[in-house]
């Protein structure tokens, strides 16, 4: 079994079909095919079942899978401490977002920086849910990932706190509690909601301040994306309790024609937290991520 063949299953597995796998490994899909193929015959199984659209792993794929990915993780941080001796001048930097990162780091500009300063570094960037990149920071696929968090810390990982930012109520220009101050959990309990999944970090922090308050809400809309959040408050189907500067940044976040108003909680605010994530004791163990870290502006935390 060679590493090379490894790499090939696992870009087949992630990508279910060969044809795109091949283009992403920039080889010919007859020499992927023949890879597998000879994998599996080395193996003594079949890795996976083919059709004519797609692949899906077989019981033994699913077995190799997490043990693959483990092998190349392994290979590319040893090749990564080799390299980091030579002052960073060769390796990659793996990065993991959740989708509201954008009011609160300008990533672009960042891995620009990063690119200028260290050009022999190659960077992959991925977006996801926490849970999945705390997955990929963990199993060695990803260095570093920024995630919002409700209630316990990522397990597996180790994590900085990077924002700490207070929900406000979202609403459209028109509505009636735009603007308005030190309002009640119970002064929202009528109002139809705009909101996530059950399975979202800030659904649950939310849900879990009104459980706490014994108020009630419906919660008619739901969503996965924070752009359809705003263009649904936009338009004034319901409200939405998001960190402050989400409704701040709605210009650049949303597609509606209409702007995205805001009013303010009564304290005790409700802190939606945003950390960074990575596999180490108390460092990345990239180097490379370890110097991404140190380009990162301050942490935002409220008072």
């Amino acid at each position: 079994m060679e590493l090379r063949q490894l790499e090939h299953f696992l870009a087949v597995a992630e990508e279910q079909h060969f044809t795109r796998a091949a283009r992403r490994l920039n080889i010919v899909q007859s020499g992927l095919s023949t890879s597998v193929r000879t994998l599996e015959e080395e193996l003594g199984v079949d890795l996976f079942l083919r059709s004519t659209r797609r692949v899906d792993l077989t019981v033994a794929g699913r077995v190799l899978l997490p043990e693959a990915q483990r092998v190349l993780a392994a290979v590319r941080k040893a090749k990564e401490a080799v390299l980091a001796v030579q002052g960073l001048q060769r390796g990659r930097l793996s990065i993991g977002m959740a989708q509201t990162l954008s009011p609160f780091v300008d990533l672009p500009a960042l891995l620009s920086q990063f690119h200028d300063i260290y050009p022999g570094i190659e960077i992959r960037l991925c977006q996801g849910a926490a849970p999945t990149l705390c997955g990929k920071v963990r199993d060695g696929r990803l260095d570093v990932a920024f995630v919002p968090v409700y209630g316990v810390e990522p397990e597996g990982v180790n994590s900085r706190l990077y924002v700490c930012e207070p929900l406000v109520v979202a609403c459209a220009p028109s509505h009636s509690l735009s603007g308005q101050q030190n309002l009640a959990l119970a002064d929202l309990g009528g109002a139809t909601f705009v909101d996530f999944q059950p399975e979202w970090g800030n659904r649950q922090l939310v849900d879990h301040a009104f459980a706490e308050a014994n108020v009630d809400r419906h919660v008619a809309f739901e969503v996965n994306d924070m752009r359809t959040l705003l263009d649904l408050v936009s338009f004034g189907l319901g409200i939405a309790l998001v960190p402050e500067r989400i409704v701040q940044a709605a210009g650049s976040l949303s597609n509606a024609p209409g702007s995205v108003a805001f009013a303010r909680l009564a304290p005790p605010e409700i802190c939606w937290e945003m950390v960074v994530v990575f596999a180490g004791r108390d460092e990345p163990v990239s180097a490379a991520a370890g110097a991404f870290l140190t380009l990162l502006p301050p942490a935002q935390r409220t008072d």
